[in-house]
């Protein structure tokens, strides 16, 4: 059975819904910590995801459907991170009047500190006890290690050139049996694709992550942002998974119920698609978000979260087509068994 020692997750992780009312300056609450990464999305409308953190300020911004530069709005959109949650404006982006709305948030470590693992000095929130950190540094476009503060080698990482209009880029430790070279795209559908540059051919240790010469992990006097995760078990749970095509759909062990699933085909094109726990959340149905598209929330009945994993109840190539390969990531709920032997249950 799956131990932990995160019997509580949602201290780390939580995802948080409203609907809008088109006011200013509005809280809101009940994510149960101060998030240093803030992920949101409208989900009646066509609209941008926006993802701000801790480390560089709640009000500029970057958007994962995107390859946009960084823009901070300082009046309208995310305003201010707060104890129990964070401060919205009137933009139609976070608070329109009677849209929906969604956001998944992260604990890092809170204020920043200086890490000179690698050759290159980074500023670093890192939470060890959950396993994931915010890393920030000034790229070099040339061979370079950047400290991320886990202790441990993370099994993610995404990656955005904040001054530049270039792609997200995605380290997956499960795309290859030399993860290395490969990389995805957060804001297309491509398949994996392979660069010596991007990870400078080297893999990621306890201490540092490798960049290369390379504007989209590195870019020369550009600020660069990482999100670095590593798995903790009965809390997140990164891997692989060959679908069958079948709509007695493949499971996947993860070892707790899940939270958040996000999950993308590597072996061809198709979009990256997140599910979580709070959108309906009931059996079968677990409404998708397209990451890389400005959609708004889908209604396909795809998935069932299950007390130790998810199994696919579709045939669709993009999640379970027979012999694809695809990647996900997923964080917990509650872990199937907890520090203290007592098992959980599914939905």
């Amino acid at each position: 059975m799956a131990y932990t020692t995160i019997d509580k997750p949602t201290d780390y992780f939580n995802t948080v819904l409203w609907t809008g009312n088109g006011a200013d300056d509005r809280n809101i609450t009940g994510v149960g910590f101060q998030p240093d990464l803030v992920w949101l999305k409208e989900r009646t409308n066509t609209s941008f995801h926006l993802l701000a953190n801790s480390i560089i300020g709640a009000t500029p911004h970057l958007f994962s459907n995107e390859n946009l530069a960084e823009i901070t709005d300082t009046t309208n959109r995310l305003q201010a991170f707060q104890s129990d949650g964070f401060q919205v404006g009137s933009d139609g982006t976070v608070n329109q009047n009677s849209e929906t709305y969604v956001a998944w948030n992260w604990l890092a470590g809170g204020t920043a500190s200086s890490n000179t693992d690698g050759s290159i000095t980074s500023s670093v929130s890192a939470n060890t006890t959950a396993g994931f950190s915010i890393v920030s540094w000034t790229g070099t476009e040339a061979s370079a290690t950047v400290g991320h503060g886990l202790g441990v080698t993370p099994d993610v990482m995404i990656l955005k050139n904040r001054v530049d209009a270039v792609d997200w880029i995605v380290y997956h430790s499960a795309l290859d049996s030399s993860p290395k070279d490969y990389f995805l795209r957060l804001n297309e559908a491509n398949a994996k694709g392979a660069s010596s540059t991007t990870f400078d051919a080297t893999a990621p240790t306890s201490t540092v992550f490798s960049v290369g010469n390379n504007s989209n992990t590195n870019g020369s006097s550009d600020g660069m942002i990482a999100y670095c995760f590593a798995e903790k078990k009965g809390y997140s749970k990164t891997g692989s998974y060959t679908g069958n095509g079948n709509s007695d759909g493949t499971f996947v062990y993860t070892g707790f119920k899940p939270a958040v699933i996000i999950a993308k085909l590597s072996s061809g094109v198709s979009d990256w698609r997140i599910y979580d726990n709070k959108r309906l959340g009931y059996n079968v149905d677990n409404n998708p978000i397209r990451i890389n598209d400005s959609r708004a929330e889908e209604t396909d009945d795809n998935i069932d979260f299950l007390s130790n994993g998810f199994k696919w109840r579709t045939t669709d190539g993009a999640l379970n087509g027979s012999g694809s390969t695809y990647i996900y990531m997923a964080f917990a709920d509650s872990p199937f068994v907890s520090s203290t032997k007592i098992p959980t249950t599914a939905r």
